[in-house]
This record gives structure tokens, C-alpha cells and sequence, in this order.
């Protein structure tokens, strides 16, 4: 098999199994329940006029930049991971003409959880209708770090095909915001994050496997390494990923049923070494755009920020922790 076969079928992996998935029409939208209880006595740090206000600010540099394919100007309105993952989205849409399609937010949404916690940094949960042309439905994490900074969009995840969502107060009473050691849980979030890390990486093999139910991402990542695999295999080449928790950017909401949402970053690096002597190529437009002008070897390392959506129920439920989101975007391609 020749190196540009190798390369076919690496392109083809990934555009298929891990790109179409996340982002195809949704038969059954993701449901949100909203069920108010009287047990918040707090009340919510902003109104759902405001949250619409600082939604609509953020939504406007993202236009912008999407015109201008200035990177340095999302700064005035992102931020975390949602930061690294959008500079990359622009950076591959200035190379290729073309603008990636997943990085749209609708402007009109679901439900908005609002917290009651008046300390910082705080950050509102809000869940957006599905796209225009059908995608699924985006959950977006606005952050502000402080009492005179402006909120940030910290980080967007695309829901699954017919994730169901915990119920949350409504706005108007207002949720509280978790924390990495929240406890009556059946895994505090901190621990579910660095679980779900070691299963992206080992899958069924990891000790942590049967806290999850199966999830969307976790089978595509599975095709996708299958698949990749068959095209190196032959000329001796190999492949390995690893995950790693970013444990200072996770946020979590508790729900109103004592379960909790948590909105994390898990960063991940996919190795591929062509073997007996090849060169190791971008294997998508995207990897080319982001490997720029850089001088193939037989190795190449992509890096890619995931920002993974968990569900955490309650230890009393006996259920699993459900990925019910999720967005991975490369960030980095270079030669090893």
C-alpha cells in the first residue's frame, strides 16, 4: 500500500467516522427537562434578558471574526477551550475557503440555567435550538471570571442524537453551580472526568468502563482508530492516543434532581508513524491547514482539544455517568 493510500483512507476515517456523527440531523431532539422544586431559596446572579444580551454580544464577534478570520479579536468574548478551539476552526477556514460548518451557534435557544451563586467565577448553562440545516443542539458555557469582566463563551458542546439532559430550576429561581468535589454522587466530577479520560484512551479495557454508558463519541473514536488502522497496518506503520483532563477547566451545574452537569476539556494526541520508511502526511484538509508548511518525517502528532458534556447522577439512582455532548477539534499538526 502506498503512502497516499495510506493517507486516503486516514482522510476518509476521519471525515466519516468522526466528523458525520456528531453533527448529523437530529430525528429526535435532545430533550431538557425544566421541572421547578421550591428547594433554591437563592436567587439567580442575572435575568434571562441578560443572559440574552451577553449571548447576543458574544454571538456578534463571532460573526465578525468568522468574516474578518481575525483570531486576536476572540478574545473580547472567548475564552478556555472554546478559545483554542475556534482560533483552529478559523485558522482552517482562512487556508481551505471554507467555513466549518459545526462552529455554528444558533441564535435562539431551548432553556438557559442561571446560578444563584453570587461569588466568582460563575457561569451560566445555556442550550441552543438545533441549526438551521438541522444539526444537533449546542450546549454553551458563558463564564465571567470576575465581578468587572465581561462573560465569555468558555465552551460549546454539540449534544448527542437524543441525549436527555437532567432537569434544572428555571431561570427565574435559579441552579447552583458544582463543584470538582461535589459529593452524594455516584463519582465526584473531577473523578468522572479523569474516568471518561482513561476510557477515551483504553476503551472497554479501562478499569472505569462500566461507570459509562456508551456514548456516541466513544464509538466513533473506536471506527475511527479501526479504520486508520487497516490503512497503516500493512506497511508495518502504528498509531496510539492519549487523553489527558485539563483538572482547571471543568464546569459543573447541579441539577435539580441532585445529579450534576459537568462541562470539561480533555485534551488528546493521536500519534501516526508510517512505517518502513514513509513519510506520514496530514490526513484531512484540516490537518493540512493546520500542518501549514512544515516538513513531513515518518511520524506526525495531531493534538485536539475534546470538551466533553457529562451527566452525573446520584449515588442513590445506581445509574451511569452519560457523555451526553461533545466537540473535538484539532488544534495542532506537526511532525515528530
Amino acid at each position: 500500500m502506498t503512502t497516499s493510500s495510506i493517507v486516503r483512507i486516514a482522510a476518509a476515517a476521519i471525515c466519516a467516522a468522526m466528523l458525520v456523527p456528531l453533527a448529523a440531523c437530529d430525528e429526535r431532539v435532545p430533550k431538557v427537562d425544566a421541572t421547578p422544586t421550591e428547594s433554591a431559596s437563592a436567587s439567580p446572579v442575572i435575568s434571562e434578558a441578560k443572559e440574552r444580551q451577553i449571548r447576543t454580544e458574544i454571538l456578534k464577534v463571532l460573526t465578525a471574526t468568522d468574516q474578518s478570520k481575525d483570531v486576536k479579536a476572540l478574545s473580547a468574548r472567548v475564552e478556555g477551550p472554546e478559545l483554542a478551539v475556534r482560533t483552529s476552526q478559523l485558522t482552517i477556514a482562512k487556508a481551505t475557503k471554507q467555513t466549518d460548518p459545526h462552529s455554528t451557534i444558533p441564535s435562539k435557544i431551548s432553556q438557559t440555567v442561571i446560578p444563584t451563586d453570587s461569588s466568582w467565577p460563575r457561569s451560566v448553562f445555556t442550550i441552543t435550538t438545533t441549526t438551521d440545516d438541522q444539526q444537533s443542539q449546542r450546549l454553551l458555557v458563558l463564564n465571567q471570571a470576575n465581578a468587572r469582566s465581561n462573560y465569555k463563551l468558555w465552551g460549546v458542546a454539540r449534544l448527542f442524537q437524543g441525549a436527555q439532559l437532567p432537569a434544572f430550576e428555571i431561570p427565574k429561581i435559579g441552579s447552583s453551580m458544582g463543584d470538582l468535589k461535589d459529593t452524594g454522587l455516584v463519582a465526584t466530577p473531577a473523578d468522572a472526568v479523569a474516568h471518561y479520560a482513561d476510557v477515551l484512551q483504553r476503551g472497554s479495557s479501562s478499569k472505569y468502563a462500566s461507570q459509562f454508558e456508551d456514548d456516541q463519541l466513544r464509538k466513533d473514536l473506536a471506527t475511527l482508530t479501526a479504520t486508520v488502522q487497516k490503512g497503516i497496518a500493512d506497511n508495518k506503520g502504528t498509531q496510539s492516543q492519549t487523553f489527558a483532563p485539563q483538572s482547571d477547566q471543568i464546569k459543573v451545574m447541579r441539577a435539580a434532581n441532585g445529579g450534576d452537569l459537568v462541562v470539561a476539556q480533555i485534551n488528546s494526541e493521536w500519534t501516526r508513524s508510517a512505517g518502513e520508511g514513509r513519510e506520514s502526511l496530514p490526513a484531512s484538509d484540516a490537518e493540512k491547514a493546520l500542518f501549514g508548511n512544515g516538513k513531513a518525517t515518518s511520524t506526525m502528532k495531531v493534538t485536539y482539544v475534546n470538551v466533553i458534556a457529562l451527566y452525573i447522577p446520584t449515588k442513590a439512582s445506581n445509574g451511569k455517568i452519560q457523555a451526553v455532548g461533545a466537540e473535538r477539534q484539532p488544534v495542532k499538526v506537526e511532525a515528530q
